[in-house]
């Protein structure tokens, strides 16, 4: 008799891919309820006034008029037409947003917004990120990437190290050396990291994905990211630095990992417990950021994730004419603009302010999302972002007293698409049809849960 298949581990288990993730792209549409949705890709979220300003035309010339802000740090336009693509496409070619057609749908990079502008973020990981995305769009095999394989290169604080990445490079501080001190590199939830010197950061982060990739041909899953990877197959920091080193690269060592926004050291690489900790909890803050240089960065944010073309235009103005003339995008669906002068920043925070932007954490609407909802979505079962506005302008958002401070999520389904990631928040969803109110509960996705396979895209 042939053995006994061994018994499966109890809980719940990875999903098997048996086809190709239908993530949309900037080419790549998908058609959604209210037309066409491009999804483009930005690494580490920077564009500069030129290409924002394209953006902006791409959403009034197709589009609806509205640009939407992703968790990821990207770019969606909705509302597009069927007969759009060929023009869209030369126009985000022509603003250089295309550097590579086959690469575009995983250029998926997260960095820290505020790295270079704030005192507590000194790592510029944005240089990382430029490398990474050169590296990526020269690779052959990272072609086979998912576009929902994520790319996650935090500064040392911990802000963007918590937001689930496939491959995390956290940055160490070391101002001695000339190679910009070393770098942690993690894989998916694994326990350990590898330690790497700094310059070799984006070279491994690439190789990484490259083990991954051969990991998820061995198992014959079809995995999409590292954390769907079988039992037997997953992937370990003791594997990954081996394959670093096979390739060229230094490995200093394998250690436990933690996020340095949990670690207190009082000398090292990372910032003291409390100083990590309140730039973890609150980059995504709106208001002015101070510089080092003495220049000043504005942070402000989306009202759930959605600027009209006239709020965006306002924003890519004033980082031409008196910031540096670039914008970053941030995974709190937020825009920084830094390089402004400190005697205009005031000035200009209140003109975003009237334009209806958040410039204020005490705004109702800071640490509130929502998902696409109708009409957008033919699955969701209510006009979401209606009834958040709603529930915000006549104070009964359903929100337990004891999580008053967390991150709130409207969602018009049980997918929750575009919910907070990284720590506790509460889960506002709609009720199983039109009569039923929302429910609302503290979601703590402590432990990753790997996810049905969708029959349509997730929205980041």
């Amino acid at each position: 008799m042939p053995p006994s298949p061994a018994p499966r581990p109890a809980g719940p288990q990875p999903p098997v891919r048996d086809r190709g993730d239908a993530c949309p792209g900037a080419l790549r549409l998908h058609s959604a309820a209210d037309g066409g949705l491009a999804r483009v890709r930005l690494p580490a979220g920077d564009l500069t006034s030129h290409q924002a300003t394209a953006l902006a035309d791409a959403a009034e010339r197709f589009g609806d008029g509205r640009l939407s802000l992703t968790s990821r740090g990207n770019v969606e336009l909705r509302g597009l037409a069927d007969d759009c693509g060929a023009a869209l496409g030369g126009l985000l070619r022509d603003a250089g947003l295309l550097p590579s057609v086959r690469h575009e749908r995983i250029r998926n990079i997260l960095a820290s917004p505020l790295a270079g502008l704030d005192p507590h973020t000194p790592s510029d990981v944005r240089l990382w990120a430029r490398e990474l995305d050169a590296l990526l769009c020269a690779s052959a095999s990272a072609t086979e990437l998912s576009g929902r394989f994520l790319f996650v290169l935090d500064g040392g604080t911990g802000d963007v190290a918590r937001l689930g990445g496939d491959v995390t490079l956290v940055a160490e501080r070391d101002t001695d050396r000339a190679d910009r001190g070393g770098a942690l590199l993690r894989v998916g939830d694994d326990p350990a990291a590898v330690r790497i010197t700094g310059t070799e950061g984006p070279r491994a982060a690439l190789a990484a994905a490259e083990v991954f990739l051969a990991a998820a041909r061995a198992s014959g899953s079809g995995a999409w990211r590292v954390r769907e990877l079988p039992a037997g197959h997953a992937l370990t920091a003791d594997a990954v630095a081996k394959s670093l080193e096979a390739a060229g690269i230094e490995v200093r060592g394998v250690e436990p990992y933690e996020n340095p926004a949990e670690v207190s050291r009082e000398t090292g690489p990372y910032v003291s417990r409390e100083t990590s900790a309140l730039v973890s909890r609150e980059t995504s803050a709106p208001g002015i950021v101070e510089g080092p240089d003495g220049r000043r960065s504005l942070s402000v944010l989306a009202p759930l994730g959605r600027l009209t073309v006239a709020q965006w235009r306002l924003l890519t103005v004033v980082a031409a004419e008196d910031g540096s003339g670039e914008l970053r995008l941030t995974p709190w669906r937020g825009v920084v603009l830094p390089g402004l002068p400190a005697a205009t920043a005031a000035d200009h925070l209140g003109t975003l302010a009237a334009a209806g932007l958040i410039t204020d954490p005490g705004s109702p609407w800071y640490r509130t999302t929502a998902c696409t909802g109708l009409p957008g979505c033919a699955k969701s079962r209510t006009d979401v972002r209606a009834d958040a506005a709603h529930a915000i302008a006549s104070g009964t958002t359903p929100v337990p007293a004891s999580a008053a401070a967390l991150p709130v999520h409207w969602s018009g389904c049980e997918r929750r698409c575009g919910h907070p990631q990284g720590g506790a928040w509460v889960d506002v969803l709609a009720g199983a049809d039109a009569q039923d109110e929302y429910r609302s509960s503290v979601v703590r996705p402590l432990t990753p849960v790997p996810a049905p396979v969708p029959t349509t895209p997730k929205a980041q």
